[in-house]
């Protein structure tokens, strides 16, 4: 049996805007596609975050995520979904806590990766019973956010980073531009591990984005991932030929 824990992400509601996506440099060597009953939307996995990438891909061909809802949308800031009690939810049933009894570590890697539109990171448990900031297993939400045009957002930003990382996390003027121009969810950065990004299918997610919900963020009418597929697999190892071992021929005439 699976442990049950309540895993919600801190929000912060803002302005809708829309942008597109840049050109991400991080390497991907591994795509999934979620066919939903919205539409497809195909990501790619950063080999930079293998241990959450691994299992994302492992639980991904178990068929964890087939059948799950989309249980949780808030707008101008993510769609959440892998709550494995989803499955069979009935209309306006609490979600949130469905999950597997184990956790991953964290992999911030920042400034290169960070929590730009269109980004897909794990959700976790509260900093008060998991300061580690570990991952959830199977729980994960994907970036929409806002478009930061005021210097003066970006500063409170930074103020609240500042409060909850030690001042361990710093914007860069890179990090600030995609926030300018692309939008995102910047008082994310070094909490919640970001592991791959939409490569198609972000008009899917601004569908999503605007569709109506009850008082606990869950969509009214039910959004489906109704198949999980891994489209393009890390690359295997290639295999050495071992040699056959001749056998030696026997010289010299017979007796």
């Amino acid at each position: 049996m699976t442990t049950m824990r309540k895993i919600r992400l801190f929000i912060l509601s803002s302005l809708f805007s829309l942008c597109y996506l840049p050109a991400s440099s991080q390497t991907k060597n591994a795509e999934v596609l979620f066919e939903t009953t919205a539409g497809n939307i195909r990501i790619a996995l950063y080999d930079e975050t293998p241990q959450t990438r691994d299992n994302f891909l492992k639980i991904t061909k178990m068929g964890v995520y087939d059948s799950l809802l989309i249980h949780r949308v808030i707008k101008d800031f993510m769609i959440q979904s892998g709550d494995t009690n989803s499955k069979h939810a009935k209309p306006g049933q609490l979600l949130g806590t469905g999950d597997f009894d184990y956790t991953t570590e964290a992999e911030f890697r920042l400034p290169q990766i960070f929590h730009r539109r269109g980004t897909i990171a794990m959700a976790r448990e509260s900093d008060k019973v998991n300061p580690e900031r570990r991952s959830s297993a199977c729980q994960f939400y994907i970036v929409w956010g806002k478009v930061y045009q005021d210097d003066r957002l970006l500063a409170k930003v930074q103020e609240r980073l500042d409060s909850a990382t030690q001042g361990q996390v710093k914007l860069t003027p890179e990090m600030i531009e995609a926030y300018k121009t692309v939008g995102g969810t910047p008082h994310l950065d070094g909490q919640y591990t970001v592991f791959g990004e939409v490569i198609e299918g972000m008009d899917i997610i601004e569908k999503i984005q605007g569709v109506k919900t009850d008082k606990n963020d869950r969509p009214l009418e039910d959004i489906r991932i109704l198949r999980a597929t891994v489209t393009k697999n890390l690359p295997q190892p290639e295999k050495k030929e071992t040699a056959k071992k001749r056998t030696p021929r026997k010289t010299g005439r017979k007796k």
